[in-house]
């Protein structure tokens, strides 16, 4: 695949991991703060009691109210789901939808429950949105449009009264609350960037861990397991067939006449062979199996859960595809590639990984000696 490609796809896999990381991160913040804005709207609504019409406050606490049972509801339903189900896609719009309603009654209110002659209730309530918009900051700081638009919603509507009214003190007061909402909007801005490049940081650190750890555990020809890692999970496999008593066989291959290839067609050409002798292993095997290449021309498998019998079919069905596997070397007519295999089972009970994989080997080397192209159980 084009290298540009390739990158390309990892951009916008991390693009969309940075993503849901943005959505998860705004869940966990503002769970408190949903109760909290109900909590802060009651407490105000408590001290504006004497000072504004009690119908209006008892609407606006039941709205508000209604609002944050919403919004609960959503959070419940969210923490509820499957981890996979929560993608982006599913729950932004629906999250958008419950701020803008809780955010907008807030303001709304706070500003009908606010005094029209009452300098020091309006001072008070002014108080309360500031403190609301603030919050907002910590609440949605994963969200800067979030953010930017609780603030909005809750602190404009009193500010832009305060600032049209006839008094000096209710002026300052609405210029105060601008220029500390001026503030936290530059706040906002580098705090979003930062937890976005931070988000991003840790995917690119991650893939780029896991391509190493792939390349590490890797035959980078065939694709299959290199060596020491096909030991590595050979080992696990093995001691827990052990240790549950689970049938275990194992599969030693190596390809008839290699050096043949190499010799007569050159090493591109055995490379070739190698690389579809291990896309023919790859289709012949389960992922509950270990397969990987040893070295050279030579192939190991361990099979899971898998008699002596069901092994030597199977080591035959993988013979049989091999020898149909089309193959063009140089400017020649298709050449018939065949290969020797040793089957054993880890029935001894002093029997360790080695020893199976040499009693495999031992067979493969037999029916070399027998002509090659065929199978043999070790004795």
């Amino acid at each position: 695949m084009n290298p540009f490609a390739l990158q390309h796809d990892q951009n916008v896999l991390i693009a969309e991991q940075v993503r849901t990381d943005r959505l998860h991160l705004l869940f966990r913040q503002s769970v408190t703060a949903v109760v909290g804005s109900f909590i802060a709207a009651c407490l105000l609504c408590w001290l504006c009691w004497e000072r504004a019409d009690q119908s209006v406050i008892l609407l606006w606490i039941s709205l508000l109210g209604g609002a944050t049972l919403l919004r609960i509801g959503l959070f419940l339903a969210y923490f509820r789901s499957h981890e996979r189900e929560r993608i982006p896609n599913r729950w932004e719009g629906k999250y958008w939808i419950t701020l803008v309603l809780s955010a907008g009654l807030w303001g709304l209110g706070a500003l009908a429950v606010m005094p029209s002659d009452d300098l020091l209730a309006q001072a008070i309530v002014l108080l309360f949105t500031v403190g609301m918009a603030g919050s907002a900051v910590s609440c949605y700081s994963a969200y800067r449009s979030m953010t930017l638009s609780a603030m909005a919603l809750v602190l404009l509507p009193c500010t832009l009264w305060l600032l049209f009214q006839p008094s000096a003190m209710q002026v300052g007061m609405a210029i105060a609350a601008l220029l500390f909402s001026a503030s936290i909007v530059r706040a906002t801005r580098e705090l979003s960037e930062a937890l976005e490049k931070a988000f991003r940081l840790t995917h690119e650190m991650e893939h780029a861990h896991s391509i190493a750890s792939y390349a590490a555990q890797t035959d980078e020809l065939t694709g299959l397991k290199n060596r020491r890692a096909f030991f590595e999970h050979a080992q696990q496999l093995y001691s827990y067939c052990k240790r549950n008593q689970r049938p275990l066989c194992a599969l030693v291959l190596d390809i008839d006449h290699f050096k043949r290839i190499n010799d007569t067609y050159g090493h591109q050409a055995g490379d070739e062979v190698l690389r579809q002798i291990g896309a023919v292993i790859r289709a012949s095997f389960r992922e509950s199996d270990v397969y990987g290449r040893l070295g050279g021309e030579e192939f190991a498998v361990l099979l899971a859960d898998t008699s002596m019998e069901a092994a030597l079919r199977i080591a035959e069905q993988l013979g049989q595809s091999i020898a149909e596997m089309p193959l063009v070397l140089g400017n020649t007519q298709p050449q018939r590639m065949t290969a020797s295999l040793g089957v054993a089972s880890a029935s001894a009970e002093d029997m360790d990984l080695h020893d199976l994989l040499n009693s495999a080997d031992k067979a493969m080397y037999r029916a070399k000696a027998l002509g090659r192209n065929q199978v043999v159980a070790a004795e």
